[in-house]
């Protein structure tokens, strides 16, 4: 498969290439260039000459591509989604998810274009007035994750299209193929070709041209904090904008007057979807003491009747994790929480069976007795492993979840609104779900305290951060004082 530049399938400038693994089998699906600098280069000038006309043309036109983007996606949905399955590993349902989102993602933001409404300010003094105007940046880097690498491409180029900007798409290495083809797919819907490029090759190479090419104004970036910061300091250089979406530890607190069954379903479901490797999976889980047991109780089960398997067979529940050092780093925190005391209430490891001995497959570990010192409960577990704490009351639980560098998500299930409120005014993340596992909306603006990131993507405020505000002053002709110099 090739890269895309200014609308056309593009070869790197080498002939090296990058090989496409599938999770669950460990054989190649594909391979893609592996990209110089002088590719980037060549996405980024093709951006910029993009940017020229897309830029210019009218909101309502920018609006009815981003809505036929919509629906080209959509009725290629089980393509990609196969495509997705195979390089990523997660099953075909949550792929078919993915690809939806990124098209809700395009419609909401569709329907926003020319609905923005400015002002026209008199001066205090009488003398005339001034006018907010916003303007598109210009040319974006977008650097994409593994774990949802077509939703999240969604999130960043749906409003910075919006927004009238042009791109240049770094997918991750691991997961560059439906990132290239939901691309294609935007230039057949009738996106202005250069306006979304994919370039693909290691961050290393891509990924520092974008943060040193002055052409770029704005890098928007999913992935860990380590590489959040590099980003941070390459873009000093030329004071690009920055949207980062960073890791997170989200803490998931139980009261004892919430509904247990929807409980242990949301717990369930915020873990071990995507077999736990989301930004804003359940990584840390606070009880309190009333419930606790019988809350462990019901959660063992029902994490017992997760199926584990190839993403294209019918009934898996969960997949691989992505690779195997992803899967020998979340085996090296269990082990470290059990060296420190905690036990196995669910007991993980690699799992045996007809087809699961060549991928990356890991059981579902729960944990009790964890203490706060382990890995697991002071980094981000990226896989399908849970902690369990026993609290004995709210106040408690949120100083506990607070206790983080991390500040990304965050949930409370109780049946009292009072609380919930409570926490949600107290717990130092993003987001908040109250009685809900962690789902991100279209409409809702999405992003990180403390070394999670900041920025915000999503709603309208996603919007905002693919504007440059822009102020314009008028002085009525016959108004005001005469301007001289030298002032008197």
């Amino acid at each position: 498969m090739k890269m895309l530049i200014e609308g056309q399938p593009a070869d790197a400038q080498g002939s090296d290439v990058i090989p496409v693994a599938n999770p669950a089998t460990g054989e190649t699906v594909d391979s893609v260039p592996k990209g110089t600098r002088e590719d980037a280069r060549r996405a980024i000038d093709a951006a910029a000459a993009a940017f020229k006309v897309w830029s210019e043309k009218p909101s309502i036109e920018r609006s009815r591509v981003l809505f036929k983007i919509a629906e080209v996606v959509r009725s290629n949905v089980e393509g990609l989604a196969t495509t997705l399955t195979l390089e990523q590993g997660k099953p075909l349902g949550e792929s078919r998810g993915e690809i939806n989102s990124f098209a809700n993602t395009c419609e909401y933001y569709a329907g926003l274009i020319g609905r923005e409404r400015g002002a026209q300010t008199p001066f205090s003094t009488g003398e005339g007035f001034f006018i907010v105007m916003k303007r598109p940046l210009g040319v974006v880097g977008a650097i994409l994750p593994w774990n949802f690498p077509v939703s999240l491409m969604g999130w960043k180029v749906a409003p910075g299209l919006a927004a009238g900007n042009t791109f240049v798409v770094k997918p991750a290495s691991t997961t560059p193929m439906t990132d290239i083809m939901v691309a294609g797919l935007m230039v057949k819907a009738g996106l202005t070709p250069g306006a979304v490029n994919v370039v693909t090759g290691p961050g290393a190479v891509v990924g520092e041209e974008l943060l040193d090419n002055p052409k770029v104004a704005k890098i928007a970036f999913t992935g860990e904090t380590v590489t959040g910061k590099r980003i941070m300091e390459g873009s000093a250089k030329h004071i690009k904008r920055l949207t980062l979406e960073l890791g997170g530890s989200d803490p998931m607190i139980v009261c004892d007057d919430a509904d247990l069954a929807l409980a242990v379903e949301g717990a369930a479901w915020g873990r071990f979807r995507n077999c736990g490797q989301s930004c804003t999976s359940v990584k840390r889980l606070f009880l309190f003491e009333a419930i606790a047991d019988e809350f462990v109780k019901a959660f063992a089960e029902k994490v017992k009747t997760i199926k584990i398997g190839n993403g294209m067979d019918k009934g898996t529940h969960m997949g691989p994790v992505h690779t195997e050092e992803q899967r020998e780093k979340v085996e090296s925190m269990v082990d470290d929480a059990e060296n420190r005391g905690a036990k196995e209430l669910v007991k993980g490891g690699r799992p045996d069976g007809a087809g699961l001995e060549k991928g990356n497959y890991l059981s579902p570990t729960v944990l009790t007795d964890v203490g706060y010192d382990a890995q697991i409960a002071r980094e981000e577990c990226f896989g399908p492993a849970l902690p369990i704490f026993v609290v004995k009351d709210l106040e408690e639980a949120i100083e506990r979840a607070n206790d983080t560098s991390f500040g990304l998500g965050s949930s409370v299930w109780t049946k009292d609104m009072e609380r919930a409120y409570h926490a949600a005014e107290r717990m130092q993340a993003g987001t908040t779900w109250v009685n809900s596992p962690p789902i991100a909306r279209a409409e809702v603006p999405f992003g990180g305290f403390k070394q999670s990131g900041f920025g915000r993507e999503l709603g309208i405020e996603g919007l905002d951060h693919y504007y440059e505000t822009k102020s314009v002053q008028v002085l009525e002709y016959g108004k005001g004082k005469k301007w001289a110099f030298p002032i008197s």
